[in-house]
């Protein structure tokens, strides 16, 4: 996750998601979430594993059950991400030795994701409370690794991060949809690109 970022891949169709993923890496995004609301999130990850390989750290995301959560990581994901806390799904995938990142939104949902055993905690959804919520988070829990999500846009990034994310988990405003609608994937890229710049430019300054 040198970047800093998650780009989150989600899309009414699993064409082309191997583009967007390809996209992605060119723009210096090499940790990539497909999302279970992709028809046929399985045969995706499958390509984009096939087509990548070890170029990219691949997961699955909205991953609600037990039953899902194997089926991705036989498909090739390297860490899953779930909406809510589920502990099955964070005991399987201590079964496989695969990072868990559920989701939590309050300080006691996120105590409680990180006691059941999870890797990183997704604050989600990010949009309501902002950056603010992520540091009030860091006060009390600064041993928990926190992952924004959703909310985060080019103008918000830098923020989350001066808040005490570890890491940027970026959908909708990474992997537009009419980006994808249309096949314009130097899009993607770019914004890529102006995601992992913002990042960089941040961490070298929180680091003086």
């Amino acid at each position: 996750m040198n970047s800093g970022i998650v780009g989150i891949i989600r899309a009414p169709s699993g064409e082309q998601l191997v583009d967007v993923a390809q996209a992605l890496l060119a723009g210096g995004v090499e940790c990539l979430e497909v999302t279970f609301t992709v028809p046929n999130a399985h045969r995706v990850l499958e390509k984009v594993a096939d087509a990548l390989g070890d170029k990219v750290l691949l997961g699955a995301g909205t991953v609600l059950d037990t039953e899902t959560c194997r089926a991705a990581i036989l498909a090739g994901a390297e860490f899953i991400v779930s909406p809510g806390t589920n502990v099955d799904v964070i005991q399987m995938c201590r079964r496989y030795s695969k990072p868990a990142l559920p989701g939590a939104m309050t300080p006691t949902e996120v105590i409680a994701a990180w006691q059941a055993g999870a890797d990183f905690v997704k604050v989600f959804p990010c949009d309501v409370l902002g950056p603010a919520h992520i540091k009030a988070l860091r006060g009390p829990l600064p041993q928990v690794k926190l992952i924004p999500t959703g909310g985060v846009t080019l103008e918000t990034a830098a923020d989350f991060l001066k808040a005490g994310a570890v890491a940027l988990g970026i959908g909708s405003s990474l992997v537009e949809p009419q980006a994808i609608a249309k096949g314009d994937f130097a899009r993607i890229e770019s914004l890529a690109k102006q995601y992992v710049e913002i990042v960089r430019k941040t961490r070298e300054a929180m680091k003086k």
